[in-house]
């Protein structure tokens, strides 16, 4: 078990959430789950906790009840090896009540928060001259495009 890892509270819909989540990234898993007994603020037979895994990373959802939310101070980046992959998260992570924001984020229809980037986005934006066309462009942008930021890097126009 990693030292720190997210912990995800939902109202009461973790096992539909992290059914979600394992469905969009390959590979992902569902590990250990508790269920809540008699007496407890769900009813007996709801999943408490469920771990589960994406690339590797340790996640916990919790069904805590309303009063916890998420906000944007926190997001999950997914760092994309082409347009395709750019395109495919996209339009999984924001199906069925999802939404796009801005500069590659989006909120999935849990409310948690993504960024769906280009895994060269830092190489893109390594020399001054270029991070400034590269921001110019990124911010102008909801689902991020390659070639354009590629474009822009290069100082050149998108074709």
């Amino acid at each position: 078990m990693p030292k720190v890892a997210p912990f995800l509270c939902f109202d009461s819909n973790a096992e539909e959430a992290v059914a979600f989540y394992v469905s969009v990234f390959k590979g992902a898993r569902v590990g250990a789950i508790t269920r809540y007994g008699d007496g407890a603020p769900m009813p007996r037979g709801t999943a408490m906790t469920i771990a589960f895994e994406i690339f590797g990373q340790h996640f916990t959802a919790l069904n805590a009840g309303p009063h916890f939310k998420f906000n944007d101070a926190v997001s999950f980046v997914v760092n994309c090896d082409s347009q395709e992959e750019i395109d495919g998260y996209w339009a999984l992570l924001t199906a069925d009540g999802g939404s796009p924001v801005q500069c590659g984020w989006l909120r999935d229809r849990f409310g948690l928060s993504w960024q769906i980037v280009p895994a060269i986005l830092p190489e893109l934006m390594s020399d001054p001259a270029s991070c400034d066309r590269v921001m110019a462009a990124l911010l102008q942008m909801t689902k991020l495009d390659l070639a354009a930021l590629k474009a822009a890097a290069e100082g050149r126009s998108p074709e």
